[in-house]
């Protein structure tokens, strides 16, 4: 049997406490019950996260007996076998993946919202590439975007709010353009890279050699422009935001200007951006929070949505197919 609904709200908090230490210090700015609600989504998200890296909370953990590893797309059918069982109001065995099947019972998360998420995770599954700026835009939509809009209804967003939901999904593609400049030596000592090949081309960096000593300052300009995409999508969203409750609005500007401020740092940092994996300090952190606070007061600068954001790269998503591995959703 599932557990109750306490049960599997504390095992969330700790999810979340073990997995971002940033997002948890966020989440202490809404009401309890949307709170606990974001909770609940963080830890499928981070489940979903875990199964497909074999990490736990976004750690390495020890390898297994030789032969034990799973395949990607053995892992990618784990999750997607969970999340079906959840979707379905099913037991699932795991404290995470019953968090989501709670919060479909809550809150109007839709199963094309899951289906999003899940796209994702079978870009990473298929050793997906983005070639130009609009694919690597679509895997920050699947990844990232996709749980903003979840997070939007969970916040009391309506799902027919349709450009609402399109700036709460512009929030989740600036943060993972941040995570992409941020990660890019991580990222490619598990043979992966987010950045466009045909950035690569015309900064003449071979495959594969992205992190090469001679090649980072060719990487300078390449993410700087990343980061300009970033910012873009961060004024959107921060329209956006003003149309939540005062308290949501403090907590999404917090977590704003925390993840923001990682795309930020990097591109300051230039060529020394990956000396040391970028952070945001407790005292940054808390200063940021007090300047969302003074924002979250006031109008937000008028912004444009992207040319390119939820509704179209779910369009230029579904004109190019689904990857192996995952689902399509003939009602979307």
């Amino acid at each position: 049997m599932a557990g109750s609904r306490a049960q599997l709200v504390e095992a969330a908090r700790r999810s979340i406490r073990r997995g971002s230490k940033s997002f948890a210090a966020a989440s202490r700015l809404f009401d309890r019950t949307t709170r606990e609600r974001v909770w609940l989504l963080y830890a499928w998200c981070r489940a979903c996260d875990d199964i497909a890296d074999e990490q736990d909370h976004g750690h390495a953990v020890a390898p297994g007996p030789v032969g034990t590893s799973m395949a990607p797309e053995n892992r990618l059918a784990t999750i997607r076998t969970l999340t079906e069982l959840a979707i379905a109001g099913e037991d699932t065995g795991s404290p995470a993946f019953d968090a989501l099947a709670l919060l479909m019972r809550e809150v109007p998360v839709t199963r094309a919202m899951v289906e999003d998420v899940m796209a994702g995770f079978a870009l990473d599954a298929d050793d997906w590439r983005p070639r130009g700026e609009a694919d690597m835009l679509r895997y920050c939509y699947h990844v990232a975007g996709a749980v903003g809009v979840m997070m939007a209804v969970v916040m009391g967003v309506s799902p027919e709010d349709e450009d609402t939901l399109d700036r709460a999904c512009d929030l989740g593609i600036a943060f993972q353009l941040g995570n992409i400049v941020r990660d890019v030596w991580e990222d490619d000592a598990r043979g992966r890279c987010y950045l466009p090949i045909e950035w690569l081309v015309e900064a003449d960096i071979p495959p594969g050699e992205i992190t090469k000593p001679h090649y980072r300052h060719a990487l300078v300009p390449m993410v700087a422009r990343a980061c300009e995409l970033a910012r873009e999508y961060e004024a959107s969203a921060r329209v956006g935001a003003a149309r939540l409750a005062f308290r949501q609005r403090w907590a999404v500007l917090s977590a704003a200007n925390i993840y923001g401020g990682i795309a930020r740092e990097v591109e300051r940092l230039g060529a020394h951006a990956w000396d040391h994996r970028v952070h945001t300090g407790k005292i940054d952190k808390l200063r940021m929070v007090a300047a969302a606070l003074a924002e979250a007061r006031r109008e937000p600068a008028p912004a444009p949505r992207p040319t390119l954001s939820r509704r179209e790269l779910n369009a230029a998503a579904r004109m190019a197919g689904t990857p192996k591995g995952a689902s399509a959703d003939p009602a979307r």
